[in-house]
């Protein structure tokens, strides 16, 4: 009887560990998934930031291209809304529309060869890139992050944990990738 005993105890606290364990990696992986998506509106505000000197910079080489300026303006304040913020659905589909009007500045930029050699415009330029490579690591971290935790949410017995306040993550994907490989079309 003493075994029994034991035994039972011993069942009950290996299921209790593994219990443990499983709802203790749900809260990692989420929690990872948080960190990540808090990585991408840092670099996405960084990238905000330093749109309004680049445009400074191109507007004085060229006064009469006023749209682009105000297309890359509306643009970048829709990537660094509230409301974009909260869902990575809304800020695939907000850099979808911001990478279209970065292009359209880069070829206004192109049309000036005095301004691709300014010093500020190129630091600038430098910035920017390094500040993309920076949102697509940070989106490729939370992507793994999110598929990671999608999977375990869905995989048995994980999924008796699953109603306890873990939900799938979205992917933060570009929208419409047809029009972000389109190069913009500029005139004169």
């Amino acid at each position: 009887m003493d075994y029994t005993i034991w035994i039972i105890v011993a069942v009950v606290v290996l299921i209790g560990l593994w219990l443990w364990g499983t709802y203790n990696s749900l809260v990692a992986l989420n929690e990872r998934v948080e960190e990540a998506w808090s990585d991408i509106t840092v670099q996405l505000k960084r990238r905000a930031d330093l749109i309004p000197n680049l445009i400074e910079t191109v507007k004085g080489y060229a006064k009469h291209e006023s749209q682009v300026f105000e297309n890359v303006t509306a643009a970048r304040a829709a990537t660094i809304s509230p409301e974009v913020m909260k869902s990575p659905r809304a800020a695939a589909k907000a850099e979808a529309s911001f990478a279209g009007a970065m292009k359209s500045l880069f070829a206004v930029a192109e049309a000036y060869p005095q301004l691709q050699a300014n010093q500020n415009f190129l630091a600038l330029q430098n910035e920017l890139t390094d500040t993309e490579d920076k949102v697509m690591a940070a989106r490729r971290f939370y992507n793994a992050g999110a598929r990671e935790l999608n999977i375990k949410i869905k995989q048995f017995p994980t999924v008796l944990f699953a109603g306890l306040g873990f939900k799938e993550k979205e992917y933060f994907e570009v929208a419409d990738a047809a029009a972000i490989a389109e190069p913009p079309q500029v005139k004169f």
